[in-house]
């Protein structure tokens, strides 16, 4: 009796074991094949040269594609007969960290910060954030495909990023700069003048008037450092461990139960 009691214990026990240690193995293996998350950065866009507009951007990068949404409002509305159209670029910096002119990088007294004089806080245009289309440094200036266009506006496209924005954007040294000012709020040499960029264009045509630095969000991804909250993949391995655990007890009780009907004497036999 004790030698049929030992050789039914023996396989359940294993069972057991082999049922808790796989819960964890189980889960590891089905994380395995998680895909590459995004880093998710955003920025507030604050009005220049006393704009009067604002707004946001978020940019999900992934690999080497940029996920963008941007919402805008208060820019200058109608050039042209037309809906303004408000070219935008991210602008990055060679080294440092990125940020925003004040109305003190105004070097020539004219009363608006045009864009090469902003340069030495945000950089150097590296992305353009078209509508569709190039949306490399070459199309700075392409106001026929300008991402904005009108006073208020949402933009969302996805586009490839270089490594020298992707990089700039992770080390914080990306801006996102809208232009466009309206021409008759601005004094008349600001009115008269050419762009810097483009002498067809005015130069309230690519004067800055929105302005953000790109810093890392917490929406749509995990804190860095740590692990995923919620329910994820710890989640997934506690589920599989108590199932596996659960299994093991009702092998367990099967095998007790089968055990005290050998200790029942058969009625048959006298």
């Amino acid at each position: 009796m004790r030698t049929a009691k030992k050789l039914m214990l023996t396989p359940v026990l294993a069972l057991t074991a082999f049922g808790l240690a796989a819960g964890p193995a189980a889960a590891a293996s089905a994380d395995s094949g998680g895909s590459e998350d995004g880093w998710t950065y955003q920025a507030d866009l604050e009005e220049i040269n006393d704009s009067g507009a604002s707004g946001d951007i978020m940019i999900t990068v992934k690999g080497d594609q940029a996920m963008i949404t941007e919402h805008v409002e208060g820019l200058a509305e109608n050039f042209q007969d037309g809906p303004y159209p408000h070219v935008q670029h991210i602008h990055v910096k060679a080294d440092g960290s990125a940020e925003c002119p004040t109305s003190s990088a105004d070097e020539n007294g004219d009363g608006i910060v045009n864009t090469p004089e902003g340069g030495a806080a945000y950089g150097d245009v590296s992305t353009t954030l078209t509508d569709s289309g190039d949306t490399s440094a070459d199309a700075a200036v392409d106001v026929d495909h300008a991402g904005i266009k009108g006073g208020s506006a949402t933009y969302k496209r996805t586009i490839d990023l270089d490594a020298k924005t992707k990089d700039a954007i992770k080390d914080g040294r990306a801006t996102v700069v809208v232009h466009g000012l309206d021409p008759a709020d601005q004094s008349k040499d600001v009115q008269d003048a050419k762009s810097p960029l483009d002498d067809s264009l005015p130069q309230a045509a690519t004067a800055p008037a929105l302005c953000g630095t790109l810093a890392d969000s917490q929406m749509g991804q995990p804190p860095k450092g740590g692990p995923d909250t919620g329910g994820g993949s710890t989640a997934s391995t506690d589920d599989t461990v108590m199932l596996a655990a659960g299994g093991g007890v009702l092998v367990a009780a099967g095998a007790a139960f089968a055990i005290s009907r050998r200790k029942k004497p058969s009625t048959g036999a006298h």
